[in-house]
């Protein structure tokens, strides 16, 4: 029997490339000398896309007439036009589940880092001050009183709310919908949920709905003690209102793990003394990575053998 056909445009972990190469032709174009051409070259044959990063718009899903099935490495799709996908019967299918522990458990250590200063106490002890200059400040902030507000309750936001909870942190939120399961207080504005905490925990997807949500005017309302976390995506906030608050006092800090323009990050908000910096490693561990490119296998390995992959995105949904 024929084996089908998959294109995988940019390397990904061995765990996928084995798993895909077991049971499909796979296309690894990256390694081509002229990549597009050898897209081009397979088009007509491509039934399935394996992709990480990528971005997977109209013109580049119009490139492949027998296109079936987009298998997104991350939880996060906005790289993929799905509706577009949908309107067209290609099911798009993301990693959901395997990364929540890990991505909850990495906010939670942003958190401590950003409101205790960890980090610039670390770099402290390193630059030889304790020795030399006694014991780092005391910090401005403490964990004790504190309010956290999350935007994205979904599946990590809640396994964020119940860790937040053994700290003794009441809990907020706003999202699209009043959620009928949970006992938190919920904000039907993100202005609201700023005014009402003063830790803002940002776990909301990307795309054009969540761009630049958190501004100048959701910053101000957080207010002098309040503190940003973003473990969602760097699209959601603004940059420049975020550097700019920094500066003026608006807040106290931030801590960030996602960015607006990945891998770059602006070096004015390197340059903030009162900002957490890390490079996107919120499911950056090597179980939790594996755990995601298995999704990827085997939701490509179900759709083709059985019609029905094992986690289609909303705008995809499968066919009967």
């Amino acid at each position: 029997m024929t084996r089908p056909d998959i294109l995988m445009p940019s390397p990904m972990r061995d765990i996928v490339t084995a798993g895909l190469e077991a049971a499909f032709t796979v296309h690894k174009t990256y390694d081509a000398a002229e990549p597009e051409a050898a897209i081009d070259a397979v088009a007509d044959r491509i039934r399935g896309i394996a992709v990480v990063g990528r971005r997977i718009d109209k013109a580049m899903v119009d490139r492949f007439p027998n296109l079936e099935i987009v298998a997104n490495f991350g939880v996060g799709y906005d790289n993929v036009d799905a509706a577009y996908c949908g309107s067209k019967g290609i099911v798009v299918t993301n990693t959901p589940d395997v990364l929540t522990e890990e991505v909850a458990d990495t906010a939670i250590g942003l958190m401590l880092m950003t409101v205790r200063e960890l980090s610039a106490a670390e770099r402290w002890l390193r630059a030889g001050k304790w020795e030399n200059e006694g014991p780092y400040p005391l910090t401005r902030a403490t964990l004790r009183g504190r309010t956290l507000g999350i935007l994205g309750l979904g599946r990590i936001g809640k396994a964020i709310a119940h860790r937040a909870e053994a700290f003794g942190m009441p809990v907020h939120y706003h999202g699209r919908h009043r959620q009928a399961d949970v006992a938190y207080t919920y904000h039907d504005s993100l202005v609201s949920l700023a005014e009402a905490v003063d830790t803002l925990m940002l776990v909301a997807p990307g795309g054009a709905d969540t761009h630049h949500m958190v501004g100048e005017r959701v910053l101000k309302a957080l207010g002098p003690d309040g503190i940003l976390i973003n473990v969602g995506r760097g699209t959601v906030v603004s940059e420049t209102a975020l550097v700019a608050a920094l500066r003026k006092g608006t807040i106290l800090a931030a801590g960030l793990d996602v960015f607006e323009n990945e891998p770059h990050v602006p070096q004015a908000l390197v340059d903030c003394p009162n900002v957490v910096l890390l490079p996107h490693v919120g499911s950056a561990s090597v179980h939790t990575r594996n755990a995601m490119g298995q999704l990827v296998v085997d939701n490509l390995t179900a759709w083709f053998r059985t019609g029905k992959a094992v986690t289609p995105v909303p705008e995809t949904p499968q066919r009967t």
